[in-house]
């Protein structure tokens, strides 16, 4: 099931990228030869005027093949050069490239409206100025740490915590802070802690003892939690909300990955914590559990990566080939079409050396656990 809304989603952003540079292309009067989803073999086609729709074997990923983006003597000189992308004027070409990035921007904020509009899962202290509407709050568990004891115990996140018990004391989680859940935790100093917790409608409970190994001078079973509530806004405020929260996650996730990058040319990244396809299938199954809003954040935050990626400036991506329409505007002359090809072939083909690793690096994680 996980595996089938994965590739749901996939499809969906692949989709809505690949579409913001159909549409611009052919309102460009760009010719547009084939729009195709996964890449070949080819399972399916259809030709409808002089586009070929089809349905490609390997699911990871999509494309749109525009006459001339690639350029070849047809394309500089044939019949219908005229219609070719590399004719174009050069802000119409980048008009072309920045659609897709564009479309999965606008999805995502649309994806988080109808998130808030329905209601999805806010922070009480970010979202504190909606006072009243912020209703069932409660404490829940938004990450479990690897091979602490909580995780061993089977504590996930989505999980909503009901009460706290040690030989001591006994907080009933309702009434308290997240603060007083974590030092009553701590003050357990590694005696036995009950645990009583929700998931899908059920009542359940557990035990663990937490450890002074994990947060110095604490005892800690390895959570994160946080006083959440369900907001619902009305339309207007939903849009608005959206709108928000997508700003801010291109922000946030521009300078993860910024930071990623400097990280990696240093020396210094963690790869443990990139995931491919692999270890996404994992995380859109958590977020479908947890509930429909969810997976449709999720889903937002996704397109908003997919967006932030493509604009990082290497070949074969469209960062890449914006960075090549800038240098031919500044030096007022084409790039060598066969430098520009060769380097967009080799950048695609470094990504997907680098999509097999990371999906290695899945597998192996998921044998280990």
């Amino acid at each position: 099931m996980n595996i089938i809304l994965f590739l749901i989603v996939l499809a969906v952003l692949v989709l809505v990228h690949e579409f913001g540079h159909f549409i611009v292309a052919k309102k460009s009067g760009i010719r547009v030869d084939e729009f195709g989803l996964g890449f070949p073999p080819k399972i399916w086609s259809t030709k409808k005027g002089e586009t070929t729709y089809s349905l490609n074997t390997i699911p990871f990923g999509g494309f749109v093949k525009i006459f001339g983006e690639n350029p070849n003597q047809e394309s500089l000189s044939g019949p219908d050069s005229a219609r070719s992308f590399v004719r174009k004027p050069r802000h119409i070409q980048a008009a072309v490239l920045i659609a897709g990035i564009v479309f999965n921007l606008l999805f995502a904020w649309l994806l988080l409206s109808i998130s808030f509009l329905f209601g999805v899962t806010a922070s009480s202290t970010d979202y504190a100025r909606y006072g009243e509407r912020l209703q069932d709050q409660r404490i829940v568990v938004t990450m479990v740490q690897k091979g602490a004891p909580a995780g061993a115990a089977g504590l996930l996140p989505g999980d909503t915590i009901l009460s706290v018990a040690t030989s001591t004391k006994n907080v009933v989680a309702g009434n308290v802070t997240v603060e007083q859940v974590k030092k009553t935790i701590s003050e357990s100093k590694g005696n036995s802690i009950t645990v009583s917790y929700s998931r899908e409608g059920k009542t359940l409970s557990t035990e663990m003892v937490a450890t002074s190994t994990l947060l110095v001078g604490k005892y800690a079973v390895g959570i994160a939690m946080d006083n959440v509530g369900t907001l619902q806004l009305p339309l207007h405020l939903a849009i608005w909300e959206g709108g928000r929260l997508t700003i801010h996650a291109i922000g946030a996730i521009a300078v993860g990955l910024f930071d990623f990058v400097v990280d990696a040319i240093t020396g210094q990244a963690d790869f443990s914590t990139v995931s491919g396809p692999v270890g996404i299938v994992g995380l859109v199954g958590d977020a479908a559990r947890i509930g429909i809003t969810h997976l449709l954040t999720f889903t937002a935050f996704i397109s908003i990566n997919l967006a932030i990626i493509n604009l990082v400036p290497f070949p074969a991506l469209d960062g890449g080939r914006l960075l090549f329409v800038a240098i031919e505007a500044i030096i007022r002359r084409p790039i060598k079409h066969s430098v520009a090809n060769a380097l967009n072939m080799l950048g695609f083909v470094l990504l997907m050396l680098l999509m097999l690793v990371v999906t290695y690096k899945d597998i192996a994680k998921l044998m280990v656990d």
